[in-house]
């Protein structure tokens, strides 16, 4: 049974002015992403920054967000490396905290062979018990591709490997994985203007940006295809298009933090090397928010 269906938000860090993470912000950020449908929480992704959180951060981060949720929903919690025994002791810290998941990206820099992929996805399943997706992101790992004859067998093998987020942008490549699949991968779209073709093909839900600003629209998006209105769904897709472009004119979460900021959530402010938005996207964004009717 996947660990979630429909809408995961990709929930973001909101931090003070002094770089420090703002918790009772972050609290009021879950209840609102409660209140209004998301069907999972997605925690210390690249949304929320985790790599510029320190360790202890980091952990403290995924322990309040799984506290505040109190099971209402699943928790996951990202707590990948481009270490291998890194990304086991956060995952085997996440574990003891009581989340439900975790996700854990492909290692980065290193630029791994599918050999090694296997070995270090496998090594850190094997060091919990939760269920691990994998999250297959070639865009921020120096081009590495987790093949799906590699998620496969990932998934078949090891017992508590249950799917991948994937960010490839690749539909032909996801739908060579769903025909090599089976029922044995839990797919996820980890790009927001790719929910719907995902579903398509059989995907369980997406992990998302869109979520932290619109988390209705985007759980109605999923829940519309299940519920079997696929035009309704559909539709909700394409009239999202202009603001998930807007989300990601720049890197994320440079827009997202700002476009929760313009909400009035107070995301706060980035650490570095981020910076804040160029003013021309800035308002490219917020010109996309009124058109969408979230300000």
């Amino acid at each position: 049974m996947a660990i979630f269906k429909g809408a995961g938000v990709a929930i973001v860090t909101p931090f003070h002015e002094d770089g420090s993470v703002n918790y009772e912000q972050f609290g009021k950020n879950i209840e609102y992403q409660i209140a209004n449908g998301t069907d999972a929480i997605i925690v210390c992704g690249t949304t929320g920054e985790a790599s510029t959180l320190t360790h202890e951060e980091h952990l403290e981060v995924i322990r309040y967000c799984n506290e505040k949720v109190a099971k209402r929903i699943p928790v996951i919690a990202g707590t990948g490396s481009n270490c291998t025994e890194t990304a086991i002791y956060l995952s085997k810290e996440a574990e003891k905290i009581g989340v439900d998941g975790i996700l854990v990206v492909t290692p980065y820099y290193n630029k791994a062979t599918q050999k090694g992929l296997k070995e270090h996805f496998t090594m850190i399943a094997n060091a919990v018990s939760i269920p691990m997706i994998l999250y297959n992101i070639p865009g921020r790992t120096g081009g590495v591709n987790i093949l799906p004859e590699t998620i496969v067998a990932l998934c078949r093998e090891v017992k508590n490997i249950v799917g991948v987020k994937d960010a490839t942008g690749n539909i032909s490549q996801v739908a060579k994985l769903m025909a090599l699949a089976g029922e044995d991968v839990d797919l996820y779209s980890g790009n927001d203007d790719q929910i719907v073709p995902l579903l398509s093909l059989g995907g369980k839900g997406v992990i998302s940006v869109l979520s932290n600003v619109a988390p209705k629209q985007t759980h109605d998006m999923c829940q519309k295809f299940f519920d079997g209105d696929v035009e309704g769904s559909r539709k909700l897709q394409l009239e999202a298009i202009d603001l998930i472009a807007a989300l990601f004119c720049e890197v994320n979460p440079i827009p997202v933090k700002k476009a929760m900021n313009l909400q009035g959530q107070n995301a706060g402010t980035l650490r570095r090397p981020l910076t804040e938005m160029e003013p021309e996207n800035a308002a490219r964004l917020e010109k996309a928010m009124k058109t969408y009717g979230i300000l």
